[in-house]
């Protein structure tokens, strides 16, 4: 049976390399926890219980900071790298009305404020505080005399 969970151990870190998505290290483990169960004389329903139970709390509570921490270096695709940007406000922007236009870029975007009471005059300067499917959420922006 230790071959089997060996197998898979080397199966999963093979994905994890080729889709770095820090899914089925996790799992891995699991399967090195197991194999281990194995060697101390468990039995086969141990042995799942074990590589699941090892598995699935490695991922709960370690992936998010693995996540985090791990991924600091990562190139931000387009869209993300717009969040801090300044842009200017095309059309009104009222989140009760549902309206609110900026060109970046060369494209037109949907635009909505990050607090509904706020509304944005066409013209005004806003930061993209962040995007949410196709729409920039922004804040007013002041720009600072010196």
């Amino acid at each position: 049976m230790n071959l089997i969970w060996i197998g898979l151990f080397i199966i999963l870190i093979l994905i994890e390399i080729f889709t770095v998505g820090l899914t089925t290290i996790w799992f891995a483990i699991g399967s090195l926890a197991a194999a281990a169960a194995n060697t101390l004389g468990a039995n086969l329903i141990i042995q799942v219980i074990v590589f699941l139970a090892v598995s699935v709390i490695l991922l709960i509570f370690t992936r998010p900071w693995a996540a985090k921490h791990l991924n600091r270096n990562r190139i931000r695709t387009n869209y993300e790298s717009k969040i801090g940007e300044i842009i200017r406000i095309t059309e009104k922007v009222d989140n009760l009305n549902q309206s609110g236009k900026s060109v970046v870029d060369g494209q037109e975007w949907t635009v909505r404020s990050h607090k509904d009471s706020e509304i944005l005059e066409t013209g005004d300067l806003a930061k993209i505080v962040a995007i949410s499917g196709v729409k920039l959420i922004v804040e007013k922006y002041e720009e600072e005399t010196l």
